[in-house]
């Protein structure tokens, strides 16, 4: 549990482990903060866009949708390994989830079955979008992959958090399929050798 990095930290955390880093507008002060707090923080949250194109998945990302307003996430992880940051702060990406993962995720301990939409997601973690179909079909480039795992890293070695802070949208809330394509173990192996 800590407060969140500054944006400039986080740029900074992202760039020190070797990520291509993208700022998009006003990234800095674009976030949802008006509808309620942002931290404590606890965890890192993957997703997939069920988009294709970089160009407008990232601006779907930054604007949101009808439904949905923007951001939908902090970092957009396109094909190309590329981090394109489209807001800081608050943001729609996490949702209502499970406490009982929530309380897994801050002991970090294996993670419970998500079973009820109790808790504030968009609260506690840092989100991640990375553009995928998500139809376990389109295909996971090997720079968007270690992207992945690279900016799940960064935001864990800021905090002192091991890989089992890393969790995807499917660990958290009932009926989400995201990230589909890759495992979650898988991806948090990933961050455990890249965190030694």
């Amino acid at each position: 549990m800590a407060p969140p990095m500054s944006a400039s930290s986080f740029l900074d955390a992202l760039r020190h482990e070797g990520l291509t880093v993208v700022e998009v507008g006003d990234w800095r002060h674009h976030n949802r903060n008006h509808k309620g707090p942002w931290g404590p923080v606890n965890g890192v949250m993957i997703h997939h866009t069920v988009t294709s194109g970089s160009k407008q998945t990232v601006d779907l990302c930054r604007k949101g949708r009808a439904d949905l307003p923007g951001p939908l996430c902090h970092g957009v992880i396109t094909k190309d390994g590329h981090v394109h940051l489209v807001g800081y702060g608050r943001a729609n990406h996490a949702g209502l989830g499970d406490d009982d993962v929530l309380r897994a995720v801050i002991a970090e301990k294996t993670l419970p079955h998500d079973n009820e939409a109790n808790t504030d997601g968009n609260r506690h973690f840092y989100g991640f979008e990375c553009e995928n179909l998500g139809d376990g079909e389109d295909p996971w480039p090997a720079a968007q992959l270690e992207a992945i795992e690279r900016a799940a890293a960064a935001v864990c070695r800021h905090h002192g958090w091991t890989e089992r802070s890393v969790i995807g949208h499917l660990e958290w809330q009932p009926g989400k399929v995201d990230p589909r394509g890759f495992t979650m173990a898988s991806m948090r192996g990933r961050v455990r050798d890249r965190l030694k």
